[in-house]
């Protein structure tokens, strides 16, 4: 199933202050920051899949359009991956939130 391209090219614009590689990962687009996956544009399943911290998954998990991201039906990816619903998705503002998540935790993640 192809990716998005809208909202890669949204997504793109967002990190473009980072060196970034794209890569085809998860059935969809994904995004590079360090060789470290912090986002993955998606056909299906969650229009965005992002990796962020595990200490504030609850929090993430109860924004609105968020859940725990599957890899095939029933198989939870487990804490610090969230799936994004594309409605939630539709402002810049709530796309910026997103990528804002996830370059925390890489940067969390970058000092251990």
């Amino acid at each position: 199933m192809a990716h998005d391209a809208e909202l890669a090219a949204r997504v793109r614009t967002a990190l473009s202050e980072r060196d970034v590689r794209e890569v085809t990962m998860f059935g969809g687009l994904a995004f590079m920051v360090d060789e470290k996956m912090v986002a993955c544009v998606s056909g299906g399943g969650g229009a965005l899949l992002v990796r962020v911290s595990r200490s504030r998954d609850a929090e993430y998990l109860a924004v609105r359009g968020a859940r725990r991201a599957e890899m095939g039906k029933g198989r939870s990816m487990g804490e610090g991956w969230i799936a994004v619903d594309e409605e939630a998705l539709t402002e810049d503002e709530d796309l910026q939130f997103w990528v804002d998540a996830v370059l925390e935790h890489h940067a969390e993640s970058a000092g251990r």
